[in-house]
């Protein structure tokens, strides 16, 4: 009896042990969550362009003699010099062409032309368009006090999307210098992630799951949101350079289409009509621009070949969603890092599936083959 109430005694004890060393653990993980996400999207973000730039760095530091420091400082410098002083002057562009369509509103100087009679014939919308907009033509202060308070609330919430925007710029750059740093011990900082998946998945898989994040993280960075951001980059300067309104405004759809796997077409024809439609432009600059605009608007053609060799294994509703997700959540720099941690999490999910033994096929190639065939049918 006494050897029950002993053990009894030592088994409450030890379960009291567990528990409060986990409670101080719980308890210690999340003043340390606390204390950290305030950084946390800015951190997750050095990390992905640490790992995507960590092959250049090293090309380069080959090139210096091994310096690793030396190479991550150009590897940050160019990226400052080539992504975020084009982004700003889009930004800019979009800040000044709010400010003047708020100054056009409030001082009546804004000119609205007459609708066309075609407009009433669209289908559904087409007469409430056509309404709205001979109004505007005839008395756009009149439409504009109708419409109060929404004009003013959309105003502010436009000023508050460009101030974001510059905010995100900023976390980028910050995020670009933290990367730098990272590049700079890359070698112990890959020893270091590979510890941490084996540690949780095993000496086995580790490796396995360690090579996977690595190759999902570059290929969604290269080859979607890089493609994207670089294609919004050129439209976006081809329509400043040809003084199209709203530029920036619109090369942030053209980046929004782009992960979506969309074409950027859809924005740049229209705005080669703009071009021959509005009596601005002469033939020849016309004529330049219509040409830059389309070749800015297939460059996504010719820059899938050369940076997606590696594949995108995820689905693009999967990525896709994880880029709307982070904006939502997180503004224009969750935008890249919620698509990037969508797919990894997709990617290492499906292969923790895929590496069960009851998820091996068990018939021949050819029998597998033959259930495929029956399901794509």
């Amino acid at each position: 009896m006494d050897t029950d109430d002993t053990f009894e005694h030592r088994l409450a004890s030890r379960l009291l042990d567990v528990l409060i060393r986990a409670g101080l653990i719980v308890v210690l993980a999340l003043l340390c969550y606390q204390v950290f996400s305030p950084f946390l999207s800015l951190m997750v973000w050095a990390v992905i362009l640490a790992v995507t730039l960590y092959p250049l760095q090293r090309a380069l530091a080959r090139r210096m003699g091994g310096r690793m420091g030396w190479a991550a400082t150009l590897v940050t410098l160019l990226g400052i010099a080539l992504i975020v002083a084009p982004t700003a002057v889009l930004l800019n562009s979009t800040g000044d062409s709010v400010k003047r369509l708020i100054d056009g509103v409030q001082q009546n100087t804004l000119q609205v032309p007459p609708p066309r009679e075609s407009v009433a014939a669209w289908p559904v919308v087409g007469g409430k368009i056509h309404e709205v907009w001979e109004k505007a033509h005839a008395d756009l202060p009149a439409l504009v006090q109708s419409l109060q308070p929404k004009i003013g609330e959309l105003a502010r919430a436009a000023l508050a999307m460009v101030a974001a925007i510059g905010g995100g710029i900023l976390k980028f750059i910050a995020a670009l210098i933290v990367a730098g740093i990272m590049m700079a011990f890359g070698e112990s900082g890959a020893r270091g992630c590979r510890a941490i998946f084996v540690r949780v998945f095993g000496e086995a898989r580790g490796d396995e799951f360690t090579r996977l994040s690595v190759a999902t993280v570059r290929a969604v960075a290269q080859g979607v949101i890089g493609i994207a951001f670089i294609q919004a980059l050129a439209v976006g300067l081809c329509l400043l350079a040809a003084k199209v309104p709203l530029a920036g405004i619109l090369s942030g759809v053209v980046l929004v289409l782009g992960i979506a796997q969309i074409p950027a077409l859809i924005v740049t024809l229209p705005a080669i009509a703009y071009l021959w439609m509005s009596g601005n432009y002469d033939t020849v600059p016309a004529v330049v621009f219509s040409v830059l605009l389309f070749i800015a608007g297939m460059a996504d053609n010719v820059l899938k070949p050369l940076m997606l060799g590696r594949g995108v294994d995820a689905p693009m509703p999967v990525i896709l969603i994880g880029a709307l997700g982070g904006l939502a959540t997180a503004g224009i720099l969750g935008l890249f890092v919620g698509a990037t941690l969508l797919a990894l999490g997709y990617q290492i999910f499906m292969g923790w599936v895929s590496a069960h033994p009851q998820n091996k096929p068990a018939g021949s190639e050819a029998e597998m083959s033959k259930v495929e065939s029956t399901l794509t049918e």
